[in-house]
């Protein structure tokens, strides 16, 4: 089995970085490949709204997206990992899962969501709720653990100094793991949930 965990920070080994580091030796531990891919300082750029993606499958722009969507389709469990900046996630993942979700056409159902938030003091709950909302319109299970997967620190490092944020991480993990595993097993079992047509309604009458 296998995680993509995806790092919205610039900074190089920051606190964002080091939240996921605690989740990653609990997949090691338990023997599910994690793979971190920090997009902060990539030049993402926003979804344009030109739907070539319904006609090819990936997005027009060639920037990092379409790769990430790649290592998407085959992992079980995607986790987003921000900092936060004026209470919201950073705008480049923002931009990045935009275009991701959007463009890519696989079926994403019951591939287990999580959402990673690293503040210095305030906004995490904001930044948890805005980037929670990829999964729950993707039929995405999303995992939860003993408090709001959020952590604190401000320089780099500080993050270190809370141990209820790191045990959050690591409780996040594991119980990611079990819901991978008890998936895998109903998949094998009962096969995915049959789905209606999609009904498309427009608000505007």
């Amino acid at each position: 089995m296998k995680v993509l965990l995806l790092n919205g920070s610039p900074t190089t080994n920051g606190n964002t970085a080091l939240a996921l580091s605690e989740m990653v030796k609990v997949f090691e531990k338990e023997g599910i490949e994690a793979e971190v891919v920090s997009i902060g300082k990539q030049n993402i750029r926003g979804c344009i709204a030109c739907r070539s993606c319904s006609q090819t499958g990936k997005c027009v722009f060639d920037d990092g997206v379409n790769e990430i969507a790649e290592k998407f389709e085959k992992a079980d469990a995607l986790v987003v990992a921000s900092p936060v900046y004026y209470a919201s996630a950073n705008a480049t993942l923002i931009a990045c899962l935009d275009r991701l979700f959007f463009s890519s056409h696989f079926d994403k159902r019951m591939k287990v969501g999580a959402s990673v938030v690293v503040a210095r003091r305030g906004g995490c709950s904001a930044t948890f709720d805005e980037l929670n909302k990829y999964f729950t319109i993707s039929g995405m299970p999303v995992a939860s653990s003993q408090y709001w997967n959020s952590a604190h620190g401000g320089a780099p490092g500080q993050a270190q100094k809370d141990l209820e944020g790191l045990q959050t991480m690591r409780t996040l993990a594991d119980n990611m793991v079990f819901l991978m595993r008890s998936i895998e097993l109903g998949k094998e079992k009962y096969g995915l949930p049959e789905q209606e047509e999609h009904l498309w309604t427009n608000f505007i009458n």
